[in-house]
Protein backbone atom coordinates (compact mmCIF):
# COMPACT_ATOMS: atom_id res chain seq x y z
CA UNK A 1 0.00 0.00 0.00
CA UNK A 2 1.51 3.40 -0.94
CA UNK A 3 -0.19 5.43 1.61
CA UNK A 4 -2.97 5.00 4.85
CA UNK A 5 -4.35 8.55 4.33
CA UNK A 6 -6.41 9.11 0.98
CA UNK A 7 -7.51 12.37 -0.20
CA UNK A 8 -10.54 14.35 0.17
CA UNK A 9 -10.20 15.83 -3.93
CA UNK A 10 -9.23 12.78 -6.46
CA UNK A 11 -8.99 12.85 -10.53
CA UNK A 12 -9.67 9.85 -11.86
CA UNK A 13 -9.12 9.07 -15.48
CA UNK A 14 -10.93 6.42 -18.00
CA UNK A 15 -8.82 5.54 -20.86
CA UNK A 16 -11.30 4.41 -23.42
CA UNK A 17 -9.42 2.67 -27.06
CA UNK A 18 -9.75 0.63 -29.92
CA UNK A 19 -7.67 -2.16 -29.80
CA UNK A 20 -5.52 -3.81 -32.14
CA UNK A 21 -4.70 -7.46 -32.75
CA UNK A 22 -0.95 -7.18 -30.57
CA UNK A 23 -1.31 -7.29 -27.52
CA UNK A 24 2.34 -5.56 -27.24
CA UNK A 25 0.97 -3.32 -28.97
CA UNK A 26 -1.80 -2.35 -26.86
CA UNK A 27 -0.14 -2.28 -23.75
CA UNK A 28 2.11 0.29 -25.48
CA UNK A 29 -0.96 2.70 -26.34
CA UNK A 30 -2.16 2.04 -22.74
CA UNK A 31 0.69 2.67 -21.45
CA UNK A 32 1.08 6.81 -23.23
CA UNK A 33 -2.46 7.13 -22.57
CA UNK A 34 -1.64 6.50 -18.73
CA UNK A 35 0.96 8.54 -18.95
CA UNK A 36 -1.02 11.69 -21.16
CA UNK A 37 -3.81 10.94 -18.18
CA UNK A 38 -1.00 11.49 -15.51
CA UNK A 39 -0.12 14.75 -17.31
CA UNK A 40 -3.76 15.81 -16.62
CA UNK A 41 -3.76 15.40 -12.86
CA UNK A 42 -5.23 12.28 -12.90
CA UNK A 43 -4.02 10.04 -10.16
CA UNK A 44 -6.49 6.85 -10.47
CA UNK A 45 -6.28 5.64 -13.84
CA UNK A 46 -8.67 2.88 -15.24
CA UNK A 47 -8.16 0.98 -18.45
CA UNK A 48 -11.34 -1.57 -20.01
CA UNK A 49 -11.80 -4.45 -20.03
CA UNK A 50 -9.32 -6.83 -21.38
CA UNK A 51 -7.40 -4.17 -22.90
CA UNK A 52 -4.35 -5.45 -24.08
CA UNK A 53 -6.38 -7.52 -26.96
CA UNK A 54 -9.37 -7.30 -29.40
CA UNK A 55 -12.55 -8.68 -27.59
CA UNK A 56 -11.86 -12.59 -28.23
CA UNK A 57 -14.90 -13.78 -26.33
CA UNK A 58 -16.87 -13.20 -29.58
CA UNK A 59 -16.08 -17.25 -30.08
CA UNK A 60 -15.34 -20.37 -28.87
CA UNK A 61 -11.52 -20.73 -29.62
CA UNK A 62 -9.33 -22.65 -27.79
CA UNK A 63 -6.13 -20.86 -29.01
CA UNK A 64 -6.82 -17.53 -27.46
CA UNK A 65 -6.02 -19.30 -24.08
CA UNK A 66 -2.25 -18.16 -25.42
CA UNK A 67 -3.59 -14.61 -24.49
CA UNK A 68 -3.32 -15.17 -20.49
CA UNK A 69 -0.62 -15.04 -17.77
CA UNK A 70 -0.24 -14.58 -14.16
CA UNK A 71 -0.62 -12.03 -11.38
CA UNK A 72 1.70 -10.78 -11.24
CA UNK A 73 3.23 -11.01 -14.96
CA UNK A 74 4.38 -9.32 -17.57
CA UNK A 75 1.80 -7.15 -17.81
CA UNK A 76 1.31 -5.93 -14.45
CA UNK A 77 5.00 -5.57 -13.83
CA UNK A 78 4.98 -3.52 -16.92
CA UNK A 79 2.15 -1.23 -15.57
CA UNK A 80 3.57 -1.47 -11.78
CA UNK A 81 6.58 0.28 -13.08
CA UNK A 82 4.61 2.75 -14.65
CA UNK A 83 2.68 3.68 -11.54
CA UNK A 84 5.70 4.30 -9.48
CA UNK A 85 6.79 6.47 -12.15
CA UNK A 86 4.02 8.33 -12.38
CA UNK A 87 2.53 8.20 -9.11
CA UNK A 88 -0.82 6.92 -10.37
CA UNK A 89 -2.90 4.18 -9.35
CA UNK A 90 -3.84 1.80 -11.67
CA UNK A 91 -6.84 -0.88 -12.58
CA UNK A 92 -6.03 -2.62 -14.96
CA UNK A 93 -8.16 -5.81 -16.33
CA UNK A 94 -6.60 -9.01 -17.66
CA UNK A 95 -6.78 -12.36 -18.97
CA UNK A 96 -5.40 -14.50 -16.02
CA UNK A 97 -3.95 -17.90 -15.69
CA UNK A 98 -4.41 -19.15 -12.59
CA UNK A 99 -2.96 -22.77 -13.06
CA UNK A 100 -3.65 -25.10 -15.61
CA UNK A 101 -7.21 -24.89 -16.62
CA UNK A 102 -8.40 -22.17 -14.55
CA UNK A 103 -8.56 -18.83 -15.94
CA UNK A 104 -10.10 -15.73 -14.75
CA UNK A 105 -10.96 -12.22 -16.16
CA UNK A 106 -9.21 -10.68 -13.44
CA UNK A 107 -9.01 -6.58 -12.45
CA UNK A 108 -5.37 -5.57 -11.13
CA UNK A 109 -5.17 -2.49 -8.87
CA UNK A 110 -1.67 -0.97 -8.60
CA UNK A 111 -0.84 1.30 -6.32
CA UNK A 112 1.20 4.71 -6.69
CA UNK A 113 4.46 2.94 -5.23
CA UNK A 114 4.09 0.12 -8.16
CA UNK A 115 3.06 -2.39 -5.55
CA UNK A 116 -0.03 -4.49 -6.17
CA UNK A 117 -2.76 -3.38 -3.76
CA UNK A 118 -4.80 -6.40 -4.90
CA UNK A 119 -7.46 -7.93 -7.10
CA UNK A 120 -10.99 -9.05 -7.91
CA UNK A 121 -11.77 -11.82 -10.32
CA UNK A 122 -15.06 -11.11 -12.17
CA UNK A 123 -17.77 -12.52 -10.64
CA UNK A 124 -20.85 -12.79 -13.35
CA UNK A 125 -20.02 -14.30 -16.41
CA UNK A 126 -21.96 -14.41 -19.37
CA UNK A 127 -22.77 -16.45 -22.14
CA UNK A 128 -24.87 -14.69 -24.71
CA UNK A 129 -24.59 -14.32 -28.53
CA UNK A 130 -20.85 -12.60 -29.21
CA UNK A 131 -20.06 -12.44 -25.01
CA UNK A 132 -19.50 -16.39 -24.82
CA UNK A 133 -17.03 -15.50 -22.18
CA UNK A 134 -17.88 -18.99 -19.63
CA UNK A 135 -16.14 -20.84 -22.42
CA UNK A 136 -12.86 -18.67 -21.06
CA UNK A 137 -13.68 -17.86 -17.40
CA UNK A 138 -14.12 -19.25 -14.27
CA UNK A 139 -16.51 -17.05 -11.77
CA UNK A 140 -14.47 -15.24 -8.84
CA UNK A 141 -13.81 -16.28 -5.93
CA UNK A 142 -12.93 -13.28 -4.04
CA UNK A 143 -15.68 -11.58 -3.48
CA UNK A 144 -16.42 -7.94 -3.38
CA UNK A 145 -13.34 -6.68 -2.03
CA UNK A 146 -11.92 -2.37 -1.01
CA UNK A 147 -8.64 -1.60 -1.90
CA UNK A 148 -7.50 1.32 -0.09
CA UNK A 149 -5.05 3.01 -2.43
CA UNK A 150 -3.09 6.15 -1.62
CA UNK A 151 -6.08 8.22 -3.35
CA UNK A 152 -8.82 6.66 -2.38
CA UNK A 153 -11.09 3.79 -1.21
CA UNK A 154 -12.14 1.89 -4.67
CA UNK A 155 -14.22 -0.92 -5.71
CA UNK A 156 -13.87 -2.76 -8.81
CA UNK A 157 -16.25 -4.58 -10.66
CA UNK A 158 -16.12 -5.59 -14.17
CA UNK A 159 -18.52 -5.52 -17.03
CA UNK A 160 -21.39 -7.88 -16.42
CA UNK A 161 -21.03 -7.32 -12.90
CA UNK A 162 -22.28 -3.75 -13.25
CA UNK A 163 -25.88 -5.02 -14.18
CA UNK A 164 -26.24 -6.40 -10.35
CA UNK A 165 -27.12 -3.69 -7.88
CA UNK A 166 -25.72 -6.72 -5.25
CA UNK A 167 -22.45 -6.34 -6.72
CA UNK A 168 -22.34 -2.74 -6.02
CA UNK A 169 -23.79 -2.85 -2.29
CA UNK A 170 -21.29 -5.33 -1.41
CA UNK A 171 -18.77 -3.02 -2.63
CA UNK A 172 -19.66 -0.02 -0.97
CA UNK A 173 -20.56 -1.91 2.17
CA UNK A 174 -16.91 -2.36 2.28
CA UNK A 175 -15.58 0.76 2.25
CA UNK A 176 -15.70 1.61 -1.61
CA UNK A 177 -16.19 5.41 -2.37
CA UNK A 178 -15.35 5.39 -6.26
CA UNK A 179 -16.60 2.00 -8.10
CA UNK A 180 -14.66 1.31 -11.33
CA UNK A 181 -16.14 -1.00 -13.70
CA UNK A 182 -13.52 -1.65 -16.68
CA UNK A 183 -15.91 -2.81 -19.73
CA UNK A 184 -16.05 -4.02 -23.26
CA UNK A 185 -19.83 -3.91 -24.52
CA UNK A 186 -21.32 -2.58 -27.96
CA UNK A 187 -24.36 -3.44 -29.91
CA UNK A 188 -24.67 -5.70 -33.36
CA UNK A 189 -24.28 -3.01 -36.29
CA UNK A 190 -27.38 -5.01 -37.83
CA UNK A 191 -29.64 -4.07 -35.04
CA UNK A 192 -32.51 -1.45 -35.00
CA UNK A 193 -30.95 1.78 -33.86
CA UNK A 194 -33.33 2.06 -31.46
CA UNK A 195 -33.24 -0.99 -29.53
CA UNK A 196 -29.36 -0.20 -29.96
CA UNK A 197 -29.92 3.20 -28.64
CA UNK A 198 -31.90 1.96 -25.77
CA UNK A 199 -29.35 -0.93 -24.21
CA UNK A 200 -26.81 2.06 -24.29
CA UNK A 201 -29.08 3.94 -22.36
CA UNK A 202 -30.11 1.40 -20.17
CA UNK A 203 -26.28 0.49 -19.30
CA UNK A 204 -25.89 3.97 -18.29
CA UNK A 205 -29.07 4.29 -15.94
CA UNK A 206 -28.22 1.08 -13.95
CA UNK A 207 -24.92 2.41 -13.02
CA UNK A 208 -25.65 5.85 -12.11
CA UNK A 209 -28.84 3.54 -9.74
CA UNK A 210 -25.82 2.33 -8.09
CA UNK A 211 -23.79 5.59 -7.39
CA UNK A 212 -27.52 6.97 -6.39
CA UNK A 213 -28.06 3.44 -4.34
CA UNK A 214 -24.64 3.48 -2.58
CA UNK A 215 -23.80 7.11 -2.08
CA UNK A 216 -20.97 6.80 -4.04
CA UNK A 217 -19.20 7.23 -7.49
CA UNK A 218 -19.09 5.24 -10.28
CA UNK A 219 -16.44 5.04 -13.25
CA UNK A 220 -17.40 2.71 -16.11
CA UNK A 221 -14.62 2.60 -18.82
CA UNK A 222 -15.81 0.81 -21.90
CA UNK A 223 -13.82 0.15 -25.39
CA UNK A 224 -14.47 1.68 -28.55
CA UNK A 225 -14.80 0.36 -32.40
CA UNK A 226 -15.43 -2.30 -34.58
CA UNK A 227 -14.20 -5.64 -33.49
CA UNK A 228 -15.37 -8.47 -35.66
CA UNK A 229 -19.41 -8.15 -35.48
CA UNK A 230 -19.36 -6.08 -32.61
CA UNK A 231 -19.64 -2.07 -32.45
CA UNK A 232 -18.62 -1.17 -28.79
CA UNK A 233 -20.51 2.04 -28.12
CA UNK A 234 -17.47 3.88 -25.82
CA UNK A 235 -19.94 6.98 -23.80
CA UNK A 236 -17.46 6.34 -20.66
CA UNK A 237 -18.04 8.10 -18.11
CA UNK A 238 -18.45 8.95 -14.36
CA UNK A 239 -21.39 9.66 -12.12
CA UNK A 240 -21.29 11.02 -8.89
CA UNK A 241 -23.27 10.33 -5.87
CA UNK A 242 -26.69 11.45 -6.81
CA UNK A 243 -26.09 9.92 -10.26
CA UNK A 244 -25.35 13.14 -11.81
CA UNK A 245 -22.97 12.71 -14.91
CA UNK A 246 -19.79 14.31 -14.23
CA UNK A 247 -17.80 13.23 -17.30
CA UNK A 248 -18.72 11.28 -20.31
CA UNK A 249 -16.42 10.28 -23.26
CA UNK A 250 -18.40 10.31 -26.95
CA UNK A 251 -19.64 7.08 -28.67
CA UNK A 252 -17.25 6.80 -31.97
CA UNK A 253 -13.40 8.28 -31.13
CA UNK A 254 -10.85 7.35 -28.35
CA UNK A 255 -10.47 9.54 -24.92
CA UNK A 256 -8.66 10.38 -22.21
CA UNK A 257 -11.71 10.90 -19.94
CA UNK A 258 -10.65 12.88 -16.44
CA UNK A 259 -13.28 13.85 -13.90
CA UNK A 260 -12.85 15.43 -10.20
CA UNK A 261 -14.58 13.50 -7.17
CA UNK A 262 -15.16 15.40 -3.98
CA UNK A 263 -14.98 12.34 -1.77
CA UNK A 264 -16.63 14.45 0.73
CA UNK A 265 -19.75 14.16 -1.24
CA UNK A 266 -19.79 10.41 -0.43
CA UNK A 267 -20.40 10.85 3.53
CA UNK A 268 -22.85 14.41 2.88
CA UNK A 269 -24.80 12.01 0.49
CA UNK A 270 -25.11 9.03 2.79
CA UNK A 271 -26.21 11.16 6.05
CA UNK A 272 -29.34 13.00 3.53
CA UNK A 273 -30.03 9.78 1.76
CA UNK A 274 -29.43 7.36 4.33
CA UNK A 275 -29.89 4.10 2.51
CA UNK A 276 -27.22 2.31 4.30
CA UNK A 277 -28.77 2.69 8.03
CA UNK A 278 -32.22 2.30 6.68
CA UNK A 279 -31.71 -0.85 5.18
CA UNK A 280 -33.56 -4.02 6.75
CA UNK A 281 -30.51 -6.39 6.59
CA UNK A 282 -32.57 -8.45 8.79
CA UNK A 283 -35.26 -9.08 6.54
CA UNK A 284 -33.33 -9.82 2.97
CA UNK A 285 -32.55 -13.39 3.52
CA UNK A 286 -35.09 -14.67 0.58
CA UNK A 287 -32.59 -12.66 -1.57
CA UNK A 288 -30.13 -15.56 -1.55
CA UNK A 289 -32.97 -17.79 -3.33
CA UNK A 290 -32.75 -19.01 -6.95
CA UNK A 291 -36.22 -17.81 -7.13
CA UNK A 292 -38.98 -17.65 -5.00
CA UNK A 293 -41.80 -20.37 -5.81
CA UNK A 294 -45.16 -19.26 -4.64
CA UNK A 295 -45.97 -23.52 -4.95
CA UNK A 296 -43.02 -23.80 -1.85
CA UNK A 297 -42.33 -22.80 1.27
CA UNK A 298 -40.47 -19.42 1.18
CA UNK A 299 -37.29 -19.07 2.59
CA UNK A 300 -38.09 -18.56 6.52
CA UNK A 301 -37.41 -15.10 8.23
CA UNK A 302 -34.72 -14.88 10.84
CA UNK A 303 -36.03 -15.77 14.06
CA UNK A 304 -35.91 -12.36 15.39
CA UNK A 305 -37.78 -11.16 12.89
CA UNK A 306 -39.89 -14.00 12.66
CA UNK A 307 -40.88 -13.06 16.58
CA UNK A 308 -41.73 -9.79 15.88
CA UNK A 309 -38.35 -7.40 16.55
CA UNK A 310 -38.74 -3.68 16.36
CA UNK A 311 -37.42 -2.61 12.83
CA UNK A 312 -35.80 0.94 14.58
CA UNK A 313 -33.00 0.54 12.26
CA UNK A 314 -32.23 -3.27 13.75
CA UNK A 315 -31.86 -1.92 16.93
CA UNK A 316 -34.22 -3.26 20.40
CA UNK A 317 -35.33 -0.35 22.39
CA UNK A 318 -35.56 -1.39 26.46
CA UNK A 319 -39.08 -1.35 26.87
CA UNK A 320 -39.04 -3.68 23.53
CA UNK A 321 -36.47 -6.09 25.05
CA UNK A 322 -38.63 -6.23 28.31
CA UNK A 323 -41.64 -7.29 26.63
CA UNK A 324 -39.90 -10.05 23.72
CA UNK A 325 -38.45 -11.44 27.18
CA UNK A 326 -41.24 -11.42 29.10
CA UNK A 327 -43.35 -12.94 26.18
CA UNK A 328 -40.65 -16.18 26.16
Amino acid sequence: MAGKKTKEQVTVALIQMSAAADPKANLAKAAARIGAAAGKGAEIVCLQELFLSRYFPQSEDAKNFRLAETIPGPTTEALSRLARQQRVVIVASVFEKRSAGIYHNTAAVIDADGSIAGKYRKMHIPDDPCYYEKFYFTPGDLGFPCFKTRYAKIGVLVCWDQWFPEAARLAALAGAEILFYPTAIGWLPTEPKAVARAQQAAWELIQRGHAVANGVYVAAANRVGREGKLKFWGNSFVAGPFGEIIARAGRESEAILTARCDLKKVDETRQNWPFLRDRRIDAYGALTARFLDPSTRAPALPRALARGRPERGGVESRDDQAKRKAHF
